[in-house]
């Protein structure tokens, strides 16, 4: 009866937990349906369940509210794509701001990602007092949050001249202290039998790096880049701080702005921002999950 007991009361405790996981998915990702299914509304029906936005004047300027209730629908009653042609052919700045995000993020990815490996290749192959100070101090730029780091940031890139050009929010993003971090703990994992055959048979530094490292890190290489790449894809404050001309600021920085007018074209842009994230998510899921539980790329 004891044993009937502990296995009936383990049951319970795992659909509980199911049940609870299951609402906190469902939570979750409710915002996401709700923009998606909202993108293909009518204006009219948005209007009719969001309200129509308003202008209210006081002695603190013009304020953009709702001016009614919400109520949140997640299935149209009229499908409609005016809200994505509004967006795609008849108003080119979204489009603008879209392509600004690509030109920032992606050179920042590749080579920060590029960086990373060597740079994690050298801390993890070699030793010494000075590659502990670097790679502490390594650690200490990754802790701290953006804000502490956009003061020195600025400072440097108007020392060099690049300040209001979008090389002042690559260059800063390409030696990101992040990559570097991650990477190295999973180098060091690598047996160094491996590296020693290789060399036995001629091979040299960037030969062991190609065929050695690269393959058994190919899937925390991929996690790595994808997860840099989402984290500057939804950048706000660099493009702000350093980028004074608001036709270069990416989509991530003009989204905020959208809402002042029409609320459909909001949801529509909204989906629009999410596709690329969306895309690189579902390419490398299975890299994402190998890179977490599979560190290192060594079974055994």
């Amino acid at each position: 009866m004891p044993f009937v007991k502990t296995k009936t009361h383990k049951k319970f405790l795992h659909i509980l937990v199911v049940a609870f996981i299951t609402f906190a998915a469902v939570l979750f990702i409710m915002p996401t349906v709700l923009t998606i299914a909202n993108s293909f509304m009518t204006s009219s029906e948005i209007n009719a369940n969001y309200g129509a936005m308003l202008d209210n004047m006081s002695d603190e300027g013009s304020k953009t509210y709702i001016a009614k209730q919400l109520n949140l629908k997640f299935i149209p009653d009229k499908v409609t794509f005016s809200q994505y042609a509004s967006v795609l052919f008849k108003s080119p700045q979204y489009l603008l701001k879209f392509w600004n995000s690509v030109i920032l993020t992606v050179p920042i990815t590749l080579f920060q990602i590029i960086v990373a490996v060597f740079a994690s290749y050298g801390f993890s192959r070699y030793d010494g007092k000075a590659k502990h100070i670097i790679f502490f101090a390594y650690i200490i730029l990754m802790i701290m949050p953006y804000q502490v780091t956009l003061v020195p940031n600025y400072i440097v890139a108007d020392k060099f001249g690049i300040l209001n050009t979008r090389l002042a929010v690559i260059l800063p993003g390409i030696f990101s202290p992040f990559s570097v971090f991650l990477l190295t703990k999973i180098m060091r994992r690598i047996p160094k039998s491996y590296i020693e055959a290789a060399k036995l048979d001629g091979a040299n530094e960037m030969q062991i790096i190609m065929h050695i490292c690269l393959p058994l890190c190919k899937s925390a290489i991929v996690s790595v880049a994808l997860l840099v790449f989402i984290d500057y894809w939804n950048m706000v404050e660099q493009p702000l701080v350093l980028m004074s001309d608001s036709d270069m600021h990416p989509l991530s920085v003009f989204l905020s702005e959208i809402n002042r007018g029409d609320v459909g074209l909001a949801f529509a842009v909204g989906v629009i921002y999410m596709v690329p994230t969306i895309l690189m998510f579902l390419y490398g899921e299975d890299y994402l999950v190998e890179g977490i539980t599979y560190s290192g790329g060594i079974k055994g």
